[in-house]
């Protein structure tokens, strides 16, 4: 069903102290931070501000979206990519730039693949949940299934789903220098 990646969700449960110093659930539901668009769904769970940060301190999230971590720190998030067969390179771009990720493609054009080519300025550990989703650099391509993990070094890259149905993927985001 073409737009299913849209429906996507993705339940954050949180763990702390509660009032006797007792190991507890502090909260449990769906990600508050959350932006649906024609080129990707994505539900923010956790970020830090910087890195190391205390065990217990809460979590660092704005109300909207951001494609970067803070400077020092961290992000962490799940993402639904639709099928290449719904894929339209403008809307790509209006999806990044309302994930307020216009600089990750400034001027970039639209690859073989039929992604748009990105890059940050991050490490990203990018674990495939369900789904299939081909990794592709400018010198090859590689097809993941669930349980595949690709380490993305702030290198140019495009994610391309060849099937008929979303992929999703948990991503860990660090921000990194070059």
């Amino acid at each position: 069903m073409p737009g299913e990646h849209l429906n996507a969700q993705a339940r954050l449960i949180v763990t702390g102290l509660d009032e006797n110093g007792k190991s507890a659930f502090i909260s449990d539901g769906n990600s508050e931070v959350r932006v649906a668009t024609p080129g990707f769904t994505v539900m923010e769970l956790w970020q830090f501000d910087s890195i190391p940060n205390n065990i217990l301190a809460p979590n660092t999230l704005g109300d909207q979206p951001v494609i970067d971590p803070p400077p020092a720190g961290l992000v962490v998030r799940v993402a639904s990519f639709p099928p290449d067969s719904e894929f339209d390179a403008a809307a790509y771009a209006d999806s990044l730039d309302a994930f307020h990720g216009a600089d990750s493609h400034d001027g970039a054009e639209e690859g073989q693949a039929g992604g748009l080519w990105h890059e940050t300025d991050t490490v990203d550990v990018v674990t495939l949940l369900s789904g299939e989703l081909y990794a592709v650099t400018e010198a090859g391509e590689t097809k993941m299934v669930p349980g595949d993990t690709v380490v993305n070094r702030g290198i140019k890259h495009i994610w391309s789903n060849k099937t008929d149905k979303p992929a999703v993927v948990l991503a860990t985001m660090v921000a990194a220098t070059r």
